[in-house]
């Protein structure tokens, strides 16, 4: 996809995925690092500063339906506070009250959707229980890719351009991430400027990095990152590996 650099969003709506899965105070619902909130700032300050309107989307956590403790609106007051201007909030991501404050947008103005993860189509992952079969498996499936391109298509109906900024879910394949950018033409979907400093961040550690060179990978999930780590391998001098996921690979040696 292109990059905003050189797009003009006057009078435009866009709908921007983003990813505001920022850390929650657990009495308060306070957000406790706004790091991701800042990245988001650059996109949505060239998009309004041109003259076009903001629609975030974006998700919290890993609900399992509706769950008000996962909500967005923690965000609010911090997105407000960053912009200097009042922020728009629809309570239901696929509700009439998206619909509507989506088509009354006006230039400048930034609405944020409620956590898209509230719906399962979202990430694409039936619910089944352990006793289904693999015909049962396999049906689940099929309409669960239906219902993501429905969920892609309404929310790719409130805006002309598509704007991806969110990095950190960028190589998930869901509906708001990758299924969505099929509902734009090629030249009114493009990354924003995040991706695109990350992009470029690690195009020069890639390819011009001094010796000797160490990567340094943490986090839990080890499925996330086992094709980095083995496209890694052949670049690097050395792997420090931290985290949740250094338990696999101790148990992996046997510890």
């Amino acid at each position: 996809m292109k990059m905003i650099q050189d797009f003009n969003f006057k009078g435009i709506k866009t709908i921007v995925r983003v990813d505001f899965n920022v850390p929650l105070d657990k009495n308060t619902l306070v957000v406790t690092d706004d790091t991701r909130i800042r990245g988001a700032l650059p996109t949505i300050n060239k998009i309004t500063g041109d003259g076009g309107s903001v629609i975030l989307m974006s998700h919290l956590g890993r609900p399992v339906g509706r769950m008000e403790k996962f909500s967005l609106k923690p965000v609010l007051p911090v997105l407000e506070k960053h912009l200097g201007k009042k922020v728009l909030f629809a309570d239901d991501c696929l509700g009439e009250s998206a619909v509507r404050m989506s088509a009354a947008l006006k230039p400048g103005e930034v609405l944020l959707l409620e956590n898209v993860r509230f719906y399962p189509e979202e990430e694409g992952k039936p619910v089944l229980p352990e006793t289904a079969t693999e015909e049962e498996k396999k049906a689940a499936k099929a309409e669960m890719k239906i219902k993501q391109k429905e969920l892609a298509k309404k929310l790719a109906s409130y805006a002309d351009v598509y704007v991806n900024d969110a990095f950190g879910t960028a190589h998930r394949a869901h509906g708001t991430t990758a299924v969505i950018a099929d509902y734009f033409p090629a030249d009114k979907r493009m990354f924003g400027f995040l991706i695109n400093s990350e992009l470029a961040a690690m195009d020069r550690v890639l390819n011009n990095a001094q010796r000797p060179f160490t990567a340094i990978m943490g986090g839990a999930k080890v499925s996330d990152k086992i094709l980095l780590m083995e496209n890694l391998l052949n670049r690097i001098d050395n792997l420090i590996i931290g985290g949740g996921m250094t338990y696999t690979f101790i148990k992996a040696q046997g510890g």
